[in-house]
């Protein structure tokens, strides 16, 4: 080999070097180091209670009795790849007693482990037999009627299958060994678990008033429920059903876990405050108020950042995990009510209950 020709490859050499450091330097900036910068404004036939990014590649908006709709986005490029209207035939779907066809009312939505599902919950149903629809204001006795949960086939984008439920069910989880599906029923004031070999609900388990945040540890041990008509949230063991409460504060309503699984963090809706609590202590040891009415939230992949939106103050607020410091606070739009964090792009997605979702680039 020729002098020119090794020294023009070891120039080659060093400059691929000098590339790839530079693209893992920013491979490895955390999260909380980046800031938010808005980037798309999604409208359409839309009105999200929520948004939830799937690991591949979709997001969904689930659009209430408002449009009677979920919608599903390229999370790359924000295309629309689907409409999915809530109407269904029961019948067709293995349920007796019910004629013709029937509209829901999406709420909330969770994707199966392994890709194939949307799981969406229906605030109350509409059509033949259905004639007291739920309230955000109920209990189990206010004799609302009951509602069904939805399955939606990701490859056809089709309903292919629903399950009987509560009286206003809200949040919907799947366990991560895809064994059961988790729904908090507002006004049955319960968790309902359906087993996802059998297809029906296997377990009830009594929360109190007004359950609706759930999420479950990675090995699927455990379930946490948020009572937000209290101030506590309850540790289902997955194997016993057996319930333990942890105090968290009044009114909690989101909940997502850390990736290290030792701290749940939550919103507590009516005080405005997003709280830490350490699962060994079970006790909070970090607060802030990030503004009035927080609601949902979620957390970045690397686990150093919060995304919450604050319902009466028009914002979405990030906050850095490790001292819940509030790094930005953006007047996003009226009545931000649904946040997920996308993890393939890492953006950050928020439902405007008005009718608009928000797309933020971490950069």
């Amino acid at each position: 080999m020729s002098k020119r020709i090794l020294r023009r490859f070891s120039f080659l050499l060093i400059l691929l070097l000098l590339v790839s450091s530079s693209a893992l330097a920013d491979e490895t900036i955390n999260s909380d180091s980046k800031k938010m910068v808005l980037i798309k404004t999604i409208v359409g036939e839309i009105q999200p209670k929520s948004v939830l990014a799937s690991p591949n590649g979709l997001v969904s908006a689930q659009n209430m009795m408002y449009k009677h709709s979920v919608t599903f986005y390229d999370s790359n490029t924000f295309e629309l790849k689907a409409t999915v209207s809530d109407r269904v035939n029961l019948t067709e779907l293995g349920f007796t007693g019910y004629t013709g066809t029937y509209q829901g009312a999406p709420v909330e939505g969770a994707y199966s482990p392994d890709g194939k599902y949307l799981y969406v919950t229906n605030y109350a149903m509409y059509g033949k037999s259905f004639n007291h629809e739920g309230h955000d204001v109920c209990s189990p006795s206010s004799g609302y009627d009951a509602s069904f949960l939805y399955r939606i086939n990701l490859e056809t984008f089709k309903i292919d299958a629903a399950y009987k439920v509560g009286i206003v069910p809200k949040v919907v989880k799947v366990t991560p060994d895809n064994k059961y599906i988790l729904v908090s029923n507002w006004c049955s004031y319960d968790l309902q678990v359906i087993s996802v070999a059998a297809q029906k609900v296997v377990k009830k388990i009594k929360i109190g008033a007004y359950p609706r945040g759930i999420t479950v540890s990675n090995d699927s041990a455990f379930a946490y429920v948020a009572q937000m008509g209290g101030s506590v949230i309850h540790q289902i063991d997955l194997k016993t059903f057996a319930d333990k409460t942890l105090p968290i504060g009044p009114n909690p309503r989101a909940l997502v876990l850390s990736p290290d699984q030792k701290t749940i963090y939550a919103t507590l809706n009516a005080s405005g405050k997003v709280v830490a609590l350490d699962l060994a202590l079970n006790k909070v040891v970090k607060t802030v108020t990030t503004g009035k009415a927080t609601r949902s939230l979620d957390i970045s992949s690397d686990g150093t950042a919060l995304f919450v939106v604050n319902f009466n103050s028009a914002t979405l607020s990030k906050i850095r995990t490790s001292d819940f410091k509030i790094l930005q606070s953006i007047k996003v739009c009226p009545d931000p009510i649904g946040v997920t964090y996308e993890p393939i792009n890492d953006r950050t997605w928020v439902a405007c209950y008005k009718g608009s979702i928000k797309v933020f680039d971490n950069k």
